[in-house]
């Protein structure tokens, strides 16, 4: 089903959006802005575990990605296609380390191509397109480091060079789970944060400390952090353009956010998995026992479910309006025809979720996501946002291919593009709808 988290989520400083414009592969969504959509979050799983188990199935463990380059003085010649390879080692059994390698393919072969076809046979013009291959605007590195400093707590550390920035991004995450508790601190110098129009901005300094629970058997959920905005965050791309207001919740200083949630779902029917279904299947390749693609699909079913909460947030600082509350709710209805089993025609769904991310202003988002099966593991699938505000209108769309894995039980590979923000990646996602 739809996940209704985020529209709790959505408030705070720690969701993140998928995003090829970095090598750990997110960015940070703006706090009350709505809520992506469903498609839009990044991977449960860090992107050097992505990169590794996706290296295996592609040709030369190399990965694609599509995205106009944010600092580059020009978009056309830079070229949006880039190609991603990683090089990992476990020094020791709780250690993982790895170095993200990334290629502009296009941007290198136009640049050289230009320069040969100025270029004469004397040796200072051959030395001017030799040279053109250590530009390093065309390639960007990055160093991942994972430790489990035990069983409960993670430690999380990425340094990232981009060939076309000056500087480098460096980030920090420590992870605990406290006994239905997820203990979050995180820090990054500097921040990428992605708003609802497909725009970025760049924030000096993020510093976040959250505390989440889990989802309770009463349905009841809580979340609260303390977040801290260090300088002035600024648009990543200019675009020549009359200059877009910052969004509030990038103005510096210090603010700390809770909120609560109720959540309750009901079937309205379905259809259980039996025995018949589990049958094993005899072929020239032998034996094997008829499960389906996904776990999480397997059971054709019409349910609805629900999310009703509240937030507050209070600066610690000059801010305009030091102190703010607000409710917000979700209704979400999710018909399945088809059990993903057979190699055609056995997958339909639909989900269409109403949000109000916002009493105070009102504004109602239509969250609607359609999915099909084309042949065996492969879904095609469309993730959408209509505004039923003033002029109704669609606000986002992301298209995307996902292979589910069987092996994995609930594990697909996806490949997805934003027409709005002209991005498109191959994830690895487990356990996610």
């Amino acid at each position: 089903m739809a996940n209704l988290r985020t529209s709790m989520d959505a408030a705070f400083y720690d969701l993140r959006i998928a995003t090829p414009q970095t090598l750990h592969g997110s960015a940070r969504s703006i706090p009350g802005e709505p809520a992506p959509l469903d498609g839009a979050p990044s991977s449960k799983l860090l992107r050097m575990q992505q990169l590794w188990l996706l290296g295996q199935g592609f040709p030369l463990g190399v990965i694609p990605a599509y995205a106009p380059p944010l600092y580059s003085s020009s978009q056309k010649e830079s070229g949006s296609l880039s190609l991603q390879t990683i090089w990992s080692k476990q020094p020791a059994e709780n250690w993982w380390l790895g170095l993200i390698g990334q290629i502009r393919p296009i941007k290198l072969i136009s640049s050289v191509a230009s320069e040969a076809l100025q270029a004469d046979l004397t040796l200072p013009s051959i030395k001017n397109v030799v040279k053109n291959f250590f530009d390093k605007s065309f390639y960007s590195i990055g160093l991942m480091s994972h430790l489990d400093v035990g069983p409960l707590t993670s430690v999380v550390v990425n340094v990232e060079k981009d060939g076309q920035r000056k500087n480098r991004h460096t980030k920090a995450l420590i992870h605990h789970k406290l006994p239905d508790h997820d203990l979050t601190l995180e820090a990054a110098w500097p921040e990428l944060f992605v708003d609802r129009n497909g725009k970025y901005w760049d924030m000096p300094e993020s510093i976040s400390l959250d505390c989440a629970s889990l989802i309770s058997e009463s349905g009841l959920r809580y979340h609260f952090g303390i977040h801290r905005n260090g300088g002035a965050a600024k648009a990543a791309v200019d675009s020549g353009e009359d200059p877009v207001p910052i969004p509030a919740s990038l103005n510096p200083g210090i603010c700390a956010k809770a909120a609560f949630s109720y959540e309750k779902s009901k079937d309205l029917w379905r259809e259980l998995e039996t025995k018949e279904d589990l049958k094993l299947v005899k072929r020239k390749e032998g034996s094997f026992r008829n499960s389906a693609y996904d776990l999480r699909m397997k059971e054709p079913h019409a349910a609805i479910s629900g999310i009703l909460g509240g937030n507050c947030e209070a600066w610690l600082t000059n801010n305009k309006r030091p102190f703010g509350v607000d409710l917000f709710g979700s209704i979400c209805f999710a018909y399945q025809h088809g059990k993903f089993r057979k190699d055609y025609g056995d997958l339909t769904r639909v989900d269409a979720r109403l949000d109000v991310p916002s009493v105070s202003s009102i504004s109602p988002k239509l969250n609607l996501i359609l999915q099909q099966q084309i042949a065996g593991p492969i879904v095609f699938r469309v993730n959408s946002r209509v505004s039923l505000g003033r002029g109704v209108h669609i606000e986002d769309v992301i298209y995307s291919l996902n292979y589910s894995l069987r092996l994995l039980e609930s594990g697909k590979v996806v490949a997805w593009y934003s027409p709005k923000r002209k991005e498109g990646m191959v994830e690895l996602r487990v356990f996610e709808f």
